[in-house]
């Protein structure tokens, strides 16, 4: 299992993992702040594993809303094994 780092902003590392041979179901990101993890929906911005500070999850979810295209995309590159591209940074 291998993972692509699509952005980082306000402590926050967001990112995408390829599985090799397996296909996601959902379309979701990993976000890592400090030592914690979550998993969320890129379509709904929902928390679908893990927590973080509620002030970092509305950061993310705005950062979704701004970008969902752009990550729709990728989550079609990495279903397909093919190499991401980073997201801007929320300002």
């Amino acid at each position: 299992m291998y993972h692509a780092m699509l952005s980082m902003f306000h402590g926050l590392i967001i990112y995408m993992y390829y599985h090799k041979d397996k296909k996601h179901q959902m379309p979701h990101i990993h976000v890592k702040y400090e030592y914690d993890e979550v998993v969320l929906s890129i379509l709904e911005g929902e928390i679908l594993e893990g927590e973080i500070p509620q002030s970092k999850i509305n950061h993310v979810r705005t950062w979704i809303t701004i970008h969902k295209d752009k990550l729709m995309d990728n989550w079609e590159l990495v279903q397909n094994g093919k190499t991401l591209y980073k997201i801007e940074a929320l300002e």
